[in-house]
């Protein structure tokens, strides 16, 4: 996830000369110049797609250069007839960027924007995605426009390749959280694969003592104090967060969710939680309880560059706040710092009282999107709100959150009570719901 995205640029040309085309040269070196200072690995083919021949050509060319996505321009309008054979080669969400017209005079210059109008229309008609950029490649929102469709275009090709492993299926009674591999498929592309809890024991059995010992040590390095645990409690910890970090490895996840209780704390001695919270904090997509959509929520996010996702508990509410709350595996990186009030603590299950979780409370004073995807009827949904993290009323045990919403939340929370939204509420930092929701409409899921 950490590699720079590459991005195939393709330009439209023209057969006969038309519109401004001294314009449009000037908007094409211009694009060029910005797309060279961007954060995307740029691959140009070395000609301009005219007709249906020289595109094949450009998109065999993009292909052998492997890349993520493909955006489209027309400097000056060019020949829409080549959607449909663009949308043949290439499956996935285009991006139809559109550069303005020439302000001075009072000739047309580019119709640009009136090119990539027809080409989108036509893609809509045959249900293939896109995503449209409009403006000025210097223009600060331009940029961060097309940043977000480069990266939704992106995430919607590579989750056809996704890897999502389930060990030991979903927590007793939560249904709602288990996946169905063949709707999982049907929806995004990805696949699913899952383990036993024997199985996984298998792997914690077989971690060398001497990687357990180094992890520990590690662990150490971190400086979270102890609440009622003790240094006897972190060589167990660390043997359930290899063992995690080893099915991630060897058998190639891109993202994983785990049934932790309620065997494991009666299995191992301990809960796997404090292992949950330090791969999240690394960037792995981790679920927890099972919950298979949990784990593509926080794939998502990671992939989208967003950050960390904490899945969480729905506690309680009232008419501007949620309670967020879980048994302690939120990443690390978004509580209070270590050794201040509400700062990461290794502490032990508040219900069950066995180690590890981290105690800690979500910092306050952090914008946040509340979101999660999610199937019903055979198909995904989708939702989000932003809100901002405030200091919570009370102490509670594990992981404590307040977050006052730009909604009524006890509303929201009917209305996906009725959609049949599971158990866990996703949380990322940022306000980043109007981004997630042009992702879901990429995916062809409905938002509510």
């Amino acid at each position: 996830m950490n590699k720079p995205l590459k991005v195939g640029v393709l330009f439209l040309g023209r057969r006969r000369p038309g519109f401004d085309m001294d314009w449009g040269k000037q908007m094409e070196e211009r694009v060029r110049n910005r797309l060279k200072q961007g954060k995307f690995s740029i691959y140009e083919p070395s000609e301009k797609a005219i007709d249906d021949a020289s595109l094949r050509r450009c998109m065999a060319a993009c292909q052998e250069q492997k890349v993520d996505a493909i955006v489209l321009l027309q400097a000056t309008m060019g020949d829409g007839r080549l959607a449909p054979t663009l949308a043949q080669l290439w499956p996935d969400p285009l991006v139809l960027w559109a550069t303005p017209e020439n302000q001075q005079g009072d000739m047309i210059s580019s119709c640009s924007l009136v090119g990539v109008h027809c080409w989108a229309s036509t893609l809509r008609q045959m249900n293939h995605p896109f995503e449209l950029v409009y403006g000025d490649p210097d223009d600060a929102e331009t940029q961060r426009s097309f940043s977000q469709a480069i990266h939704i275009a992106a995430t919607v090709r590579r989750l056809k390749t996704v890897r999502l492993g389930i060990i030991g299926g979903q927590a007793p009674g939560y249904f709602a959280m288990s996946a169905d591999p063949f709707v999982i498929h049907r929806s995004t592309g990805a696949q699913v694969q899952t383990y036993s809890l024997i199985e996984f024991q298998n792997v914690v059995n077989e971690i060398p003592a001497d990687a357990v010992s180094a992890d520990v040590a590690k662990v150490k390095g971190f400086g979270y104090p102890h609440k009622d645990t003790s240094d006897e409690d972190l060589p167990m910890a660390s043997r359930l967060y290899l063992a995690m970090k080893a099915f991630f490895e060897t058998e190639n996840l891109d993202a994983l969710t785990i049934r932790e209780w309620p065997e494991m704390p009666n299995v191992f001695g301990q809960w796997p939680y404090m292992g949950c919270a330090r791969l999240a904090d690394e960037g792995r997509a981790l679920g927890i309880e099972g919950d298979a959509d949990g784990a593509f929520c926080a794939w998502i996010v990671e992939h989208l560059g967003l950050g960390r996702c904490y899945l969480s508990d729905w506690l309680e509410h009232d008419k501007q706040t949620i309670t967020l709350w879980h048994g302690g595996a939120a990443p690390m990186s978004m509580c209070e710092p270590v050794g201040t009030p509400g700062g990461p603590k290794i502490a032990r299950h508040f219900n069950i009282k066995k180690p590890a979780v981290i105690e800690a409370t979500i910092r306050a004073g952090m914008p946040i999107t509340v979101y999660r995807f999610w199937r019903c009827d055979g198909k995904y949904l989708f939702t989000a709100r932003e809100g901002e993290t405030i200091k919570p009323r009370r102490h509670l045990m594990a992981t404590n959150a307040l977050a006052k919403m730009n909604c009524d939340p006890g509303q929201w929370f009917e209305d996906f009570c009725h959609a049949g939204m599971p158990h866990h509420v996703a949380v990322v930092q940022g306000h980043h719901a109007a981004f997630l929701n042009r992702l879901a409409r990429s995916m062809n899921i409905q938002s509510m």
